[in-house]
């Protein structure tokens, strides 16, 4: 598809939208309205209780709940959440009574004895309280639960326990004073995407938490807590809010950029940054993940999240315009770089020697993946010094960037399939064509536009309905992490109705609304057939429901969709190209240090035209880019209206710059 280019120096380029507005369809947001949190719904009885739903929201039972002897019973939050659990002990009578609290975040593991499990265990055990006598009770913030859904309340013992005045302390988020404070929005006409937008951004607030309630590593299933620093600060945005609890830098590339169009609150960002730049070795190579998985005599690489620790840089100073910050790290980032060019051998591309990656299959040697992940972190690189003035090492990056681009189009691309093989040394017919590479090609520019649309229309062919779009790099695996990169994809190869489509049938039908998942927060991977297992781990418990990096439809819609992205440090230059994909409607906007950026889209006609408007700060300069539908666009500003017809391509100082 053609579009039209129109160069604009403006304040307000179209007719003027509204400012981005913290309370713009708030009824999509997910984050409780309070901290204190209690459960909606009560989801089954075990045994002998009397009052089974006193502990609910709006059961006004001052008698409580009175649990028998072995008796249970299991509550429906209605959503994901985290938090502290208190509650108070009307009366006890017995010797030596306890209650137990159980945590799941799906229905496959809702049990009175044990919860799922955010540890190395089959299961963990119940949260359990010595109850002697009655009063207030409740955990302290090492036994918060970073996510669950369903709590089960079991009283194991002989005599009985009047419970009352149950309540979660809502713990995700504590950078933030007010939770439900956004200062992004998305809305369309489809209710599948307005509740997808909202509920990544949601599953990413879960992952946002106290850096003193990370992953320990070894933590028993019985007993388990949260009690290892990770990072500084008050807010670190972990890859998964019940597990890992650590800082992961692939995880970083999918969640921050839908963090900063939601709630555009990037300490937790900045904070996980620092945690990772410290651990650098002496050649330049940055860790896997943070601490305390790196730790002094535990270094594990991978190469790929090595650059994504680059890339997340990139995109805090994109996001920020934080220049001092970018100076503060500008050294390491050069070293870190120059150790993965060191990697570049005869062939033009980088021969990767780490096995290590987001636990697919198959990294390594002349791996398309790593290759056009380089090639994007050089791009980005290139960005990042002519921020700083450092044209030291333009040369050096542009001329790898020139053979790593003709390296993978020469030695990795197969015909037959129109995809690329995943490396040079297996090329046979039964080869793996990754998912995660196909899709990165296309992100980073790697390919031209025409095989940029056969790469989509191959991997759209492979998708499995009703679950989603395959992984085979990862064996029968639908990752929502390389998926989330394919939607990016198919939107930047000109086919936005495919993102649409995927985003639609994969997260909305199947994420959110399977039975099995939390109705709220992203899965961290499944199987092709459906099934809620994820190839990488042996136990099913284990598998988070609430992953950051599940949530690449929010930034996409955003950036792609509604077509807001940022071309320079906080937005002083950037692109406008809707892409509505068979959407009537759309809107969208964020905020960043120089002021709002918004936009609203309707489908005009049949053709694949829009029309609406957009606006940008004052003393900003970008491109608006239009389907190319034959007929002429009128542009409507505070300098006057002007009609172009399908030849023209540049309109310049449609209004004053400031």
């Amino acid at each position: 598809m053609s579009y039209w280019r129109l160069s604009l120096y403006a304040a307000l380029i179209l007719q003027c939208v509204k400012q981005a507005s913290s309370t713009k369809f708030r009824e999509y947001i997910l984050t409780p309205t309070h901290r204190t949190i209690t459960p909606p719904s009560l989801y089954q009885v075990n045994g002998a209780v009397k009052n089974p739903d006193a502990l609910c929201t709006d059961v006004h039972n001052p008698d409580g709940v009175v649990f028998g002897a072995n008796t249970s019973i299991i509550l429906d939050f209605g959503k994901n959440i985290a938090g502290t659990i208190h509650f108070s002990v009307r009366s006890v009578s017995g010797p030596d009574e306890y209650i137990g609290f159980s945590f799941t975040e799906s229905s496959m593991w809702i049990s009175p004895y044990h919860c799922d499990s955010g540890t190395s265990a089959l299961y963990d055990s119940p949260l359990w309280f010595a109850v002697p006598n009655k009063g207030q009770y409740g955990a302290d913030k090492a036994h918060q639960r970073g996510a669950f859904r369903y709590l089960s309340i079991w009283h194991n013992s002989t005599g009985s326990v009047t419970l009352g005045d149950l309540s979660v302390n809502f713990t995700a988020s504590p950078e933030m004073d007010d939770p439900r404070e956004y200062s992004g929005y998305f809305n369309s006409d489809s209710e599948k995407l307005n509740r997808v937008w909202y509920a990544g951004a949601y599953t990413n607030q879960l992952c946002s938490a106290d850096p003193s309630t990370g992953n320990a590593l070894g933590v028993p299933g019985t007993g388990w807590y949260y009690n290892a620093t990770i990072a500084n600060g008050t807010s670190v945005l972990m890859d998964g809010a019940k597990r890992d609890r650590l800082v992961w830098p692939g995880d970083l590339v999918i969640s921050a950029p839908a963090l900063f169009v939601s709630t555009g609150n990037l300490d937790g960002v900045r904070n996980g940054i620092d945690s990772l730049i410290p651990l650098q070795q002496a050649d330049g190579r940055l860790p896997w993940a943070g601490v305390p998985f790196t730790r002094p005599g535990r270094f594990q690489f991978s190469f790929t999240y090595h650059l994504y620790t680059l890339l997340d840089i990139w995109l805090y100073y994109t996001y920020t315009g934080d220049i001092d910050y970018l100076k503060t790290f500008w050294a390491p980032y050069k070293k870190a770089l120059a150790w993965s060019l060191g990697t570049i051998d005869s062939s033009g591309l980088a021969n990767v020697t780490s096995s290590n990656d987001w636990l697919r299959s198959g990294m390594g040697g002349h791996n398309v993946e790593a290759n056009a992940i380089l090639y994007h972190t050089l791009d980005a690189s290139l960005q990042l010094a002519a921020a700083l003035n450092d044209h030291t090492q333009d040369d050096v990056w542009s001329s790898a960037m020139t053979t790593i681009k003709l390296a993978i189009n020469e030695r990795l691309w197969d015909p037959k399939q129109n995809l690329f093989f995943d490396n040079d040394s297996n090329q046979s017919a039964t080869a793996v064509h990754p998912q995660d590479g196909n899709s990165w090609v296309i992100i980073a520019g790697v390919v031209d536009q025409d095989r940029a649309a056969s790469i989509s229309t191959a991997l759209k062919d492979r998708w499995v309905r009703p679950y989603g779009a395959p992984a085979p790099e990862a064996g029968a695996t639908i990752s929502p992490f390389a998926t989330g990169f394919e939607v990016q994809a198919h939107f930047m190869a000109g086919f936005p109705e495919r993102a649409i489509d995927l985003i639609e049938f994969m997260w909305a039908d199947f994420m959110l609304d399977d039975p099995r998942m939390t109705n709220s927060s992203f899965i961290e991977g499944y199987a092709t057939d459906g099934e809620l297992h994820y190839a990488p781990y042996d136990n099913d418990a284990r598998v988070s429901h609430a992953h950051g990096w599940a949530t690449s439809p929010t930034s996409s819609l955003t950036f792609l969709a509604a077509g807001l992205r940022l071309t320079a440090a906080a937005g002083k230059t950037w692109v406008v190209e809707p892409k509505l994909g068979g959407l009537q409607h759309l809107e969208a906007g964020y905020t960043t240090a120089l002021g709002d950026f918004s936009a609203s889209w309707e489908a005009a006609g049949d053709s694949g035209g829009v029309s609406g408007s957009f606006s940008t700060p004052k003393g900003t300069s970008g491109t608006l880019l239009l389907p190319n539908t034959g007929s002429s666009v009128t542009v409507d500003g505070p300098s006057g209206q002007v009609e172009l017809d399908w030849a023209t391509w540049n309109l310049k100082k449609v209004a004053r710059p400031a």
